[in-house]
């Protein structure tokens, strides 16, 4: 029996190592330091925060990539919009 009749919904598509490369550059974040193919990113404004990236470029993204970057840009939003209050 396929996805559509099992009532699942298939899971999105990771997406691709360089995606998360360029999110985590356009949000202000750099390379902190990089050991053997991993890239451990962090932003100058949440030194307790950092995304651990490791993979080429053209490979998916590890779920657990995803959520740490997403844990970066979410800080981010929280910290612009308390500015703006």
């Amino acid at each position: 029996m396929g996805l559509a009749h099992s009532g699942r919904r298939a899971r999105p598509h990771p997406r691709y190592h360089l995606v998360l490369d360029c999110s985590a550059w356009n949000a202000g974040s750099a390379i902190d330091h990089q050991t053997g193919g991993h890239q451990i990113w962090k932003h100058p404004l949440l030194p307790g925060i950092s995304a651990v990236l490791a993979g080429s470029d053209g490979a998916d993204a590890r779920p657990y990539q995803e959520s740490q970057l997403r844990r970066i840009l979410q800080a981010l939003r929280e910290m612009d919009e308390r500015q703006q209050r």
